[in-house]
């Protein structure tokens, strides 16, 4: 008798050969950031995650899933109880949104897929070649990144960026205590970092980066780093990690208060949610966004990423320059910028990873340097009182009315809207006015 193959035998064989390939996606090398204090030795591969994951957990984000397609990874895995973890994403399919086509080309053979500087200054207006010259603006990140500095280089030299190097006094890397032994060295982390740095460069080109490495990945270690940036004399300090509001996080908000700088904060990566820093009333909460080209009008249409972070803070009081009505406590976000990784950015990166060395970033990771190079461009931190200047100043933001973060009934806090909302504050720059 001739055997017919039974169906779930296809089935089965296809399901190992999806695990087979999303281990592929994974990135050894140094340990992934785990956000607590084990050993390096224990190399750990980078998180992974995809669109269509997101949208079966979460029926609301169905159709915008079907929409990108794109599978991402996620630089830092969950983080321990007391630390962070970094939002930095990135594309592990980054031709397959046709819609943005975000390639950068420069004179070299080399492609960067991705948007590049010129790009960013086109959909936001910066005047990124003749502002903030300069102006120093911090990187805060855990653990080190050996090879920070020459990978800025690689990334400057490639879109025609000026040099910004240790030795002409541009660029500086300092550990939390303000010394040159650096902490540890992680993957994940060192990720972030190389993003956080490009972001800067592509934005303000004239800036002094200043790259600050806490010792772990724990609140107390960042806040130190946090303290010590302030105290070398940066303006702008940008912070692309968080954990999860709860009341133990408040007892680390002192470290977010320097009046007299400001501090960007990523609003996260998971949808309507809280995280902190970006929920402490000392910080402007970064969004996200999906920016695509257009033949009309300003060039680029702009709407809410789904997995942006936002909501209503239980833990820290309104501010008074937000009049929103919805929310008597801190709400989140407070501006925004490009963050979906399917109409990323392009990024350099070489190491503890495969692939590469071009990559193409998301997550509010990227939002986050970006809005901290813009008020780098402005000249007003140092006047400025902690978040409150773009809330006067509406006229020089692009307003997002399109896209939601997760399911919320139709309210402001998921919902984009005329006027503020929480997936994207009060909009992406238009110039630098409103900063």
């Amino acid at each position: 008798m001739r055997l017919r193959r039974r169906p779930t035998v296809a089935v089965l064989t296809a399901v190992a050969l999806l695990a087979l390939a999303a281990q592929a996606n994974a990135r050894p090398g140094a340990r992934a950031g785990a956000g607590g204090e084990r050993d390096a030795a224990r190399a750990q591969p980078a998180h992974t995650a995809s669109a269509a994951g997101d949208a079966a957990r979460d029926p609301a984000k169905r159709t915008a899933s079907a929409r990108v397609g794109a599978a991402y990874r996620e630089a830092c895995p969950a983080a321990a109880a007391g630390h962070a973890r970094c939002f930095a994403r990135f594309a592990t399919t980054p031709g397959l949104d046709r819609a943005s086509a975000p390639v950068s080309a420069a004179a070299s053979g080399t492609s960067a897929s991705g948007y590049g500087p010129a790009d960013l200054r086109s959909a936001y207006s910066l005047p990124s070649t003749t502002r903030g010259a300069g102006q120093t603006v911090a990187i805060v990140a855990a653990y080190d990144h050996p090879d920070a500095e020459s990978d800025l280089a690689q990334y400057r030299r490639f879109y025609g960026l000026a040099a910004c190097t240790s030795a002409s006094g541009c660029f500086r890397k300092v550990n939390q205590r303000g010394g040159s032994t650096p902490p540890r060295a992680d993957a994940g982390w060192a990720q972030e970092i190389s993003l956080d740095l490009d972001m800067v460069s592509a934005v303000c080109p004239r800036c002094h980066p200043l790259l600050v490495e806490a010792d772990s990945s724990s609140l107390a270690n960042l806040g130190a780093a946090v303290n010590r940036a302030a105290a070398l004399g940066a303006k702008v300090i940008s912070n692309s990690y968080g954990a999860p509001e709860s009341t133990g996080v408040s007892g680390y908000n002192a470290a977010f208060n320097h009046p007299g700088h400001v501090l960007t904060a990523a609003s996260g990566d998971s949808g309507i949610g809280l995280s902190f820093p970006a929920s402490s009333q000392y910080v402007t909460a970064v969004g996200g966004t999906r920016l695509t080209r257009t033949s009309s009008g300003r060039g680029w249409n702009e709407s809410v990423w789904r997995s942006a972070g936002s909501g209503c803070s239980k833990v820290f009081p309104k501010p008074s320059w937000q009049t929103d009505q919805g929310c008597s406590m801190r709400t989140v976000a407070d501006v925004s910028a490009v963050a979906d990784p399917a109409t990323g950015v392009a990024m350099y990166h070489s190491f503890g990873v495969r692939g590469g060395p071009w990559f193409k970033a998301g997550g509010t990771s990227v939002s986050t340097p970006i809005i901290a190079g813009v008020y780098a461009l402005a000249g007003n931190a140092g006047s400025v009182r902690y978040g409150s200047f773009p809330y006067a100043h509406v006229g020089s933001l692009h307003d997002m009315t399109v896209g939601a973060n997760g399911s919320c009934g139709g309210s402001y806090l998921c919902t984009a809207m005329r006027g503020y909302d929480g997936p994207s504050g009060l909009g992406t720059p238009n110039g630098s006015g409103a900063f």
